[in-house]
């Protein structure tokens, strides 16, 4: 398994990504929402049938949307932040919380959509029997890094030096006491990974691109389980509509989150996840306060 090859593959790929971000000649005003200036929706996963039955939708409303993709984590909420898309829907609200910290910047929540359980996959594998001594790949974010470590420390596969922190890393695990061997690569490599065979744990933009189907995930954390606390295991990873703070009030976009949660969306969003995703509509004062108080959280 050469993960540290993907490694450096990814990282590649992210900078030559950074680069284009930032050629826009848009508008810094939010789009108008017509043919000639339409609402630009920055997300990781734009090839999915979703977005064309959300575009119908909102075209029955008279707004034009445009979908402008990316291949990484990283430079949507850059684009969003520099005015080059007008918002964005693939994050949930501790990795924003984690991008506001790290970057100084004030993007906000609109609307909520939904939660995705975290799954581990292991191709050729029904479930995680002689999984023991493995090195299982996971995403390098810190917000889905702390995720997938914590999903791990839950089946007792990784053992945690101190118990109950919503983001551990490496670091934290006690590599003696532990069943398998942790690997951080880049998001969009860990399909790669899971393809040469290694055990991966891959967030849902990234396992929906790659085709590879829920049902056989060998593992699930669960955020509605009756013990999980969902300060810690539900909240953070509610995904989001993200704006610039100036425009939280803006009635277009704000529809179209309530378009995103129609029947017609849901049925797209669930034939493609296998019926996994939970869907949430939380008032958006709600959500803010989520994310202040992530971000007093990720600065501390």
């Amino acid at each position: 398994m050469q993960l540290k090859k993907i490694a450096a593959l990814a990282a590649a790929s992210i900078v030559a990504a950074t680069g284009l971000v930032g050629c826009s000649s848009k508008s810094s005003e939010f789009a108008a929402g017509t043919a000639e200036d339409p609402i630009i929706i920055g997300t990781t996963d734009a090839e999915l049938p979703e977005w064309d039955v959300l575009k119908d939708l909102a075209a029955k409303e008279g707004i034009e949307i445009e979908m402008k993709s990316f291949t990484d984590y990283a430079t949507p909420n850059q684009s969003l932040a520099e005015g080059s898309t007008d918002t964005n829907k693939f994050q949930h609200l501790k990795f924003l919380a984690e991008y506001n910290a790290g970057n100084g910047t004030n993007l906000v929540p609109v609307a909520s959509t939904q939660v995705y359980p975290m799954p581990l996959f292991w191709k050729g594998h029904k479930d995680i029997k002689g999984i023991e001594g493995q090195e299982v790949a996971i995403p390098n974010d810190a917000t889905n890094q702390g995720r997938a470590i914590n999903l791990l420390a839950a089946n007792d596969l990784v053992t945690l030096q101190e118990k109950g922190k919503l983001t551990p890393d490496p670091a934290d695990i006690d590599e003696a006491k532990s069943k398998v061997k942790v690997t951080p690569v880049d998001a969009s490599q860990t399909p790669s990974a899971y393809g040469e065979g290694t055990p991966a744990i891959i967030t849902n933009s990234f396992f929906k691109r790659a085709g590879i189907n829920p049902a056989e995930a060998v593992l699930y954390d669960d955020p509605e389980a009756p013990s999980a606390d969902p300060t810690v295991m539900f909240d953070p990873y509610i995904n989001v509509w993200a704006v610039q703070e100036k425009d939280k009030d803006n009635d277009k976009v704000k529809r179209l989150a309530q378009l995103y949660l129609s029947p017609e969306v849901k049925k797209a969003v669930q034939e493609t996840t296998g019926g996994t995703t939970i869907f949430v509509d939380r008032p958006q004062d709600e959500l803010q306060e989520i994310l202040d108080r992530l971000e007093t959280s990720s600065a501390e």
